[in-house]
């Protein structure tokens, strides 16, 4: 008796993770400038929600993950920039944090069932705690640590201001989301 054994990753997996970091790529260059802040506003991190909702915590963790190795390695991947200093500058501690948040986003959403209100808020919920709330965990003390800034500043500068565009792109991801879950399964 042989059991067939699962590859790592599918080539479904692959393809689709390439997919969702190029859409991470490309919404980076979406941006909005803040004249008090060194923090642009940008799309980044709804290319974070959308892959883990729709990927799963594994391709979700492994699309993101990718985009920020090929940061890491130079690959000017995120609003034409990337390197080491842009993994380590400012808004360092918000990029590493993106493939922790993909997998969470994808390990509860999976384990959401149904496809009525109740749903929605429940994915909205997990997909505002982990795919913004929780960037600011790293985020936050990063920038004040790199600024030299307290830990109030570095609220006042990188966060607070950016918390309803947050909200409104974790409505757009569950909105986005909870359709196409019901037609397209994720990737095995």
């Amino acid at each position: 008796m042989s059991t067939a054994r699962r590859p790592l990753f599918s080539v479904q997996g692959i393809v689709f993770s390439a997919l969702f970091g190029a859409l991470m790529s490309v919404m980076s260059f979406a941006q909005i400038k803040l004249g008090f802040s060194p923090v642009p506003i940008t799309l980044e991190n709804l290319a974070v929600m959308l892959a883990g909702a729709l990927l799963g915590a594994y391709y979700g963790f492994f699309s993101i993950f990718l985009v920020v190795f090929l940061l890491v390695l130079g690959l000017p991947l995120l609003h034409g920039q990337g390197g080491l200093g842009l993994v380590l500058g400012p808004t360092g501690g918000f990029i590493w944090m993106f493939p922790i948040s993909a997998m969470l986003i994808g390990w509860l959403v999976g384990k959401i069932k149904g496809s009525g209100w109740a749903s929605y808020v429940a994915v909205f919920l997990v997909i505002e705690l982990f795919g913004s709330l929780l960037l600011y965990v790293s985020g936050v003390p990063w920038f004040a640590h790199k600024y030299g800034v307290s830990l109030g500043k570095a609220l006042a500068l990188s966060c607070f201001p950016y918390l309803p565009g947050d909200v409104v792109k974790a409505l757009a991801a569950t909105l986005i989301v909870m359709p196409i879950r019901r037609i397209f399964p994720r990737p095995k």
